[in-house]
């Protein structure tokens, strides 16, 4: 059965967008977004030599106004999130069969 034009269509999303997938020729391709966190190795700890060590992973939290001014929000050493320049770190894909290593870093969510 059809719905009324009166009625709200409830939007459910299916976890795919669309993005330009890097190719050379800047075509889009279908992602699929996944629940993965983001890791970052830090590279640099200027200034922040407690709270950052270098060549360890850290988590790497979405901020999207803090990456307008190339920072990104990490859990450092001290186990709270705070901003840090991009340049401090290197993004890393951590591979799925490593994910339970770094689950330790993961904070579960409360329910």
């Amino acid at each position: 059965m059809k719905p009324m034009l009166s009625e709200k269509k409830k939007s459910r999303s299916n976890g795919i967008s669309r993005r330009t997938s890097g190719r050379s020729d800047g075509s889009a391709g279908m992602v699929r977004r996944t629940a993965c966190a983001r890791f970052g190795l830090c590279v640099k700890n200027d200034g922040y030599p407690a709270a950052l060590e270098t060549r360890k992973v850290y988590r790497i939290l979405p901020d999207p106004r803090a990456a307008r001014d190339k920072m990104l929000r990490v859990i450092d050493e001290s186990g709270e999130d705070y901003l840090y320049p991009g340049e401090f770190f290197v993004k890393i894909r951590v591979p799925d069969i490593a994910q339970s290593v770094f689950g330790k870093l993961v904070p579960k969510k409360a329910k």
